[in-house]
Order: C-alpha cells, then sequence, then structure tokens
C-alpha cells in the first residue's frame, strides 16, 4: 500500500510541478499605447497583438469612458479574491488570487483614447500553464460588464 501511495505522489508532483514552473517576470502597465506581450507560456491573455494562442477580443462599450471605467471598477470589486492595485484615468491594474495555493495573476484593463473598447491582459506570475483560469476570467468580466449595458 505504501509503494502505492508514494506512486501516486510521484505523479501528482510531477503533474503540478509543470503548472508551478516560474516564469520570466512579466511587466505591467501600457507602453507605447500597449500592454505587455504574452509570453510563450500558456497562462496569458492579451487584446492586443497576441498570437493565436494568446489572443482575445477587448471589450467594446457604448458609455463614455468615464462611465465605462466606474462600471468595471464595480464589476471588479466582486470578482473573487481580486484587488485593484493601481488605476489611472485610462488604465486598471488589478491581481486575482487562486483559492487553494494563492497564486497571484495580473488583470490589466487599457482604455485607449481614441477607440470604444477596453483592451486587456490577464497572466500569472508563475507556471507553465493556467488551465484556462485567466481567459475564463476574463470573459467572466466582459459578460457581466455586457449585462450591465456598458
Amino acid at each position: 500500500m505504501s509503494r502505492l501511495i508514494a506512486f501516486a505522489l510521484l505523479i501528482f508532483l510531477t503533474l503540478t510541478g509543470s503548472l508551478m514552473l516560474p516564469t520570466a517576470a512579466s511587466a505591467v502597465g501600457v507602453s507605447n499605447g500597449h500592454l505587455t506581450n504574452c509570453p510563450a507560456s500558456n497562462n496569458c491573455v492579451v487584446s492586443l497583438g497576441g498570437d493565436d494562442k494568446h489572443a482575445i477580443d477587448p471589450i467594446e462599450y457604448h458609455v463614455n469612458r468615464n462611465k465605462a471605467r466606474e462600471i468595471l471598477q464595480k464589476v471588479l470589486t466582486v470578482v473573487p479574491r481580486t484587488s485593484v492595485i493601481e488605476q489611472t484615468d485610462n488604465y486598471i491594474h488589478a491581481t486575482s488570487k487562486s483559492r487553494i495555493f494563492k497564486f497571484v495573476d495580473d488583470v490589466e484593463f487599457y482604455f485607449p483614447n481614441d477607440e470604444n473598447v477596453i483592451h486587456l491582459r490577464s497572466a500569472s506570475r508563475i507556471g507553465e500553464s493556467d488551465l484556462g483560469v485567466n481567459r475564463r476570467r476574463v470573459e467572466q468580466i466582459r459578460l457581466a460588464l455586457r449585462d450591465l449595458n456598458i
């Protein structure tokens, strides 16, 4: 029986170890009108300049920019384990922590002056894969904003 437990533990550590490998620290923020590109790992989505694996659509809005930003800030207050870290008139940086292991993801929103869209980026700070968590999170935020008629 102890061999079986040791074997199961070895398999578990092998599988979870590949999810927790550190990746290069990714910068956050807006530079030259763009959010940071995603790393090669499978734990990031971005709406500006993403390749097929990392691309996600920006969030369109039909109210003024200040109202869209205000509504997004309210939505972020109800996203579990999420805190706004920084905000300006055209940018919001939040972090989301996983429930069990408390892994931190950076979630960013950029409001360009010349478009009625919110560009976004959501990326895990560590690991090779997030099992789709970042994509699902921003899609849930998109649905909440759509329900609020932005």
